[in-house]
């Protein structure tokens, strides 16, 4: 559970990294390197949250 929550906060990090690298050197492919991260770090986080919401029952 804390192994998970630090690989999605370094995931978050990383992309806000290759964001900040796009807006200071105008290239595009750290945009499409952090729209990557983040759409695997908001697939892995949906697939954590969907794993507690099925852990506790319905």
């Amino acid at each position: 559970m804390l192994l998970f929550r630090w690989i999605v906060m370094l995931l978050l990090f990383v992309a806000a990294l290759c964001f900040a690298f796009y807006a200071g050197t105008g290239q595009a492919r750290y945009k499409r390197l952090g729209f990557i991260v983040l759409k695997w770090t908001i697939i892995a986080a949906s697939v954590f949250f969907a794993v507690l919401i099925l852990e506790r029952g319905f």
